[in-house]
């Protein structure tokens, strides 16, 4: 009659408990992804089965090489499935929405208006004869008329760029999905020179992330760099106030007076969140909320 090693027997079906235990884990990850296995975990695991596989070679204990010849095998497996799930899980992140206005933002319209009002009416006003209101408001009633009508098709074909900013919304766009969003429907003849515009300046922001519209509340986006406080009022992601002489009084919301200061506001940012969204705009930030937005 043989005689059972009930030793090496005990030994080699712990171990092979101990290697099959991974087999779940595997088919976890392969079904729902890695995200809740810790990486630490797992190399501390690989780290204790190489220890034990270098004790069993030096002891010549063949059931514990051969369970963590096994257990190696399948810790890698699981650490190599994970990483491949989570850099996919990483490249489908939807990233951080910026949506960006075009007038007095972008583009230069102030020195347009001026320059066609002073040529009209032989004036001089500059930006800062406008400190805290619109040249409508500050121009006498009789001519106010005529100041909106300068607003037409060809206002919108030449208006200057502001400094840097073609530059730096070119950056923004390799961390964010940005949009260019104006309220167009002020001047309903404008559409097809923005459109022109925004193509000749700014070619590299597709013509499926240009918005115009009336409402901007309507625009889902983590932030909103406008120099229109009523923009903000429904907004539910970070505003960023553009100083123009207009809204020289408002303090309600951050600001920033160019596009250098922009790029710095976002690095900041950038810095302090790892740039990373994993949820809504609103479960993200949360709502802002504001005081009612003065006409």
């Amino acid at each position: 009659m043989m005689d059972i090693n009930w030793s090496a027997l005990i030994g080699t079906a712990g171990a092979a408990c101990s290697a099959l235990s991974f087999l779940p884990q595997i088919v976890k990850v392969r079904r729902q992804g890695g995200r809740d296995v810790s990486m630490a975990m797992l190399a501390l695991l690989l780290a204790g089965a190489v220890l034990w596989l270098t004790y069993g070679l030096l002891n010549r204990a063949t059931s514990v090489v051969v369970a963590n010849v096994a257990i190696i095998g399948l810790v890698s497996t699981v650490a190599i499935m994970k990483t491949v799930h989570d850099r996919r899980d990483a490249s489908r992140r939807p990233r951080p929405r910026i949506a960006i206005d075009m007038d007095e933002v972008m583009a230069d319209a102030l020195t347009e208006h001026l320059c066609r009002y002073n040529a009209a009416y032989a004036t001089s006003i500059t930006p800062a004869d406008l400190s805290g209101r619109e040249l409508q408001e500050w121009v006498p009633p009789a001519h106010r008329e005529a100041v909106d009508a300068m607003l037409d098709s060809s206002f919108f074909e030449d208006l200057a760029v502001f400094p840097d900013c073609q530059t730096v919304v070119r950056e923004l766009t390799d961390r964010y999905d940005v949009f260019i969003v104006s309220a167009a429907m002020d001047v309903p003849s404008s559409f097809e020179a923005k459109y022109r515009w925004l193509r000749r300046h700014f070619p590299f922001i597709p013509p499926s992330q240009i918005v115009f519209c009336g409402d901007k509340s309507i625009v889902e986006a983590h932030y909103l760099i406008d120099d229109r406080p009523r923009h903000f009022a429904q907004f539910k992601g970070q505003p960023l106030l553009f100083s123009a002489p207009h809204n020289i009084a408002e303090t309600r919301y951050p600001r920033v007076a160019s596009w250098k200061e922009v790029r710095d506001h976002f690095a900041r940012l950038d810095s302090r969140s790892g740039n990373r969204v994993d949820a809504s705009v609103s479960e993200v930030i949360g709502p802002v909320t504001a005081a009612p937005a003065r006409d």
